[in-house]
């Protein structure tokens, strides 16, 4: 049986990824030597390179080594975020990440996908937002699309395929909601 899948037939020309080819390019230098990499472990320059490349970037963020970012010019940070050792942000659509926000190790933002019902494979984009005080949790994934309440958790190894409801516990794979969240003073 021949397959109807044909990857030949694909074509993404309608997606713009912004800031044009040289911009990108040295954007691809610059995340591949500074922010993916254990040599520059200090975030007070990972935050004045992603505002020179056009990140939104508030105060008092952290950013660990081994950080993967797509697009900076498609990144919001609020205050206070953290980012940890190799999360990968797979922005080919905009993140929104607001105030307080903790993204822990090896966790997975993934803006888009592709379209498994159609032959020619198309690529689907969507964007992600991250609200105030939530938690994504070591190697885990948010899909396209997903939005994380304030002070929801995403919690270890679990897949966000929806919206997470504000202060809520979620976990699995896909992430089912386990309970509420009590913030304690």
């Amino acid at each position: 049986m021949k397959s109807k899948v044909d990857l030949s037939t694909f074509d993404n020309s309608w997606y713009n990824p912004g800031s044009g080819a040289v911009v990108r390019a040295l954007w691809f230098i610059v995340n591949a030597c500074v922010f993916n990499s254990y040599l520059f472990p200090f975030s007070g320059l990972k935050v004045i390179l992603l505002r020179l490349f056009g990140a939104k970037v508030g105060k008092g963020c952290v950013i660990k080594p081994k950080v993967n970012i797509k697009y900076p010019w498609k990144l919001t940070m609020g205050s206070n975020v953290w980012i940890g050792e190799e999360v990968w942000i797979d922005n080919l659509d905009r993140v929104t990440l607001g105030n307080n926000v903790c993204i822990s190790q090896g966790a997975f933002l993934l803006c888009g996908n592709h379209n498994y019902k159609k032959s020619t494979f198309d690529l689907m984009v969507a964007p992600i937002s991250i609200k105030d005080g939530a938690w994504v949790g070591a190697k885990s994934i948010v899909c396209p699309g997903v939005t994380l309440g304030n002070e929801s958790v995403l919690s270890v190894g679990a897949v966000a395929t929806k919206n997470l409801e504000a202060r809520s516990i979620y976990a699995g794979n896909p992430a089912e909601y386990l309970r509420k969240r009590n913030v304690l003073d």
